[in-house]
């Protein structure tokens, strides 16, 4: 019995290797599929729910692809432009922030701490930014440029992106046969565990993919809206800024409104703006501590920010996009893992307080043996 566990541990850890190998040798061609898995496994809920409802499998899926690629080619035609646009109104005003931070900020920040404080060569810096950042807004000309001389790059790339949506429609039409079918593959003695494993595994992921990545568009388009009202010429590329940074709890808030703050004082020179700037932030930090995350993202108990920081950060370091991609899956899989370690090691012996004493009083015992012997 312990070797056939022996065995198939091995086994399975040879498999385990043998997948991250492959991932590494194929991870140039594996971007479209991972895209499409997620896709499809974000939108696999809106699925069954049609299916429950009477749907058959294909029309649901059929009218979950119809769906999304409606909100994909509408976020493409109608945001894509305008916000290129914005970052290159962005990089024009890089000197004036420059100039900003150097006549008002440094001032107010040597009057509250001391005229001691000091912040270098500003001169040496201005030149080296204005050096550069005139050559930023050309990176996306000299990335269309060098795609364009090579025909092979720009058939890959047309390939793989119209890749995505047909491996998101068959995905998404046999997900729930390809999980049954895995389940069906694994060795019966560890299947309960492992699918225990999994469905906590998808808990942790859907309280932060299906709950947080929520929290985070709705923020952005709170904060589009309400810098859109101050009259914010740059309302779309910070509000949507902010909702991304919001993946780490007060992150979004602290982004936006400095970021926010800066470029409505550019545009109206006015410091009464900044107060209007201030309520847009407000308000969408009550919104999503009493409404969205209770709503969206309930008690359930999803990764970590810090955990979800290192897990993207350490995946684009070791397989690159690809890696970016699978983090979260195996960041949530870990979690999953050290805490069934955690429980496991409460419960144990080497955390507990009765081996202690029972050491001691075998020790005790064999002190006794000894003085008895002696005698």
């Amino acid at each position: 019995m312990d070797k056939f566990l022996t065995s198939q541990r091995v086994f399975l850890l040879l498999i385990v290797i043998i997948a991250g190998f492959l991932l590494y040798l194929l991870g140039p061609i594996l971007s479209p599929f991972l895209v499409g898995a997620l896709l499809a496994y974000l939108t696999d809920p809106l699925a069954d729910r049609l299916e429950d409802a009477g749907v058959t499998r294909t029309v649901a899926v059929v009218i979950v692809f119809v769906i999304l690629t409606t909100l994909v080619t509408l976020l493409i035609l109608l945001f894509i432009p305008k916000l290129s646009h914005q970052i290159q109104v962005v990089i024009h005003q890089v000197p004036a922030v420059i100039a900003l931070f150097e006549e008002k900020a440094i001032p107010a920040i040597q009057a509250f701490l001391g005229d001691g404080i000091s912040f270098g060569d500003m001169e040496s810096f201005k030149k080296l930014v204005a050096s550069h950042w005139e050559k930023t807004g050309d990176i996306m000309a000299q990335v269309a440029s060098g795609i364009t001389r090579s025909g092979l790059a720009v058939v890959g790339w047309i390939a793989n992106l119209m890749l995505i949506p047909v491996v998101t429609f068959y995905l998404l039409r046999d997900w729930d046969v390809m999980m049954e079918k895995i389940e069906r593959l694994l060795p019966r003695s560890i299947e309960p565990v492992v699918s225990r494993w999994a469905k906590e595994s998808d808990e942790v992921l859907g309280a932060f993919i299906k709950g947080q990545l929520l929290v985070m568009m709705t923020l952005g388009v709170v904060y589009t809206l309400g810098l859109w009202m101050v009259g914010l010429d740059l309302a779309l590329l910070l509000g949507m800024l902010a909702g991304l940074a919001s993946i780490v709890p007060y992150m979004g808030f602290l982004v936006g409104i400095v970021a926010a703050s800066i470029a409505a004082y550019l545009q109206f020179h006015d410091p009464i703006i900044l107060l209007w700037v201030f309520a847009v932030f407000g308000v969408g930090q009550a919104l999503e501590g009493t409404v969205l995350t209770p709503l969206m993202v309930g008690d359930k108990i999803g990764l970590h920010p810090v955990a979800v920081i290192f897990a993207i950060m350490a995946g684009g370091q070791l397989f690159g996009f690809v890696g970016v991609l699978i983090a979260l899956p195996v960041a949530a899989v870990i979690m999953v893992f050290l805490r069934h370690v955690h429980d496991g090691y409460k419960n144990s012996h080497l955390y507990g307080d009765t081996p202690v004493d029972l050491i001691e009083d075998e020790l005790l015992q064999e002190q006794d043996v000894g003085i008895d012997e002696q005698r």
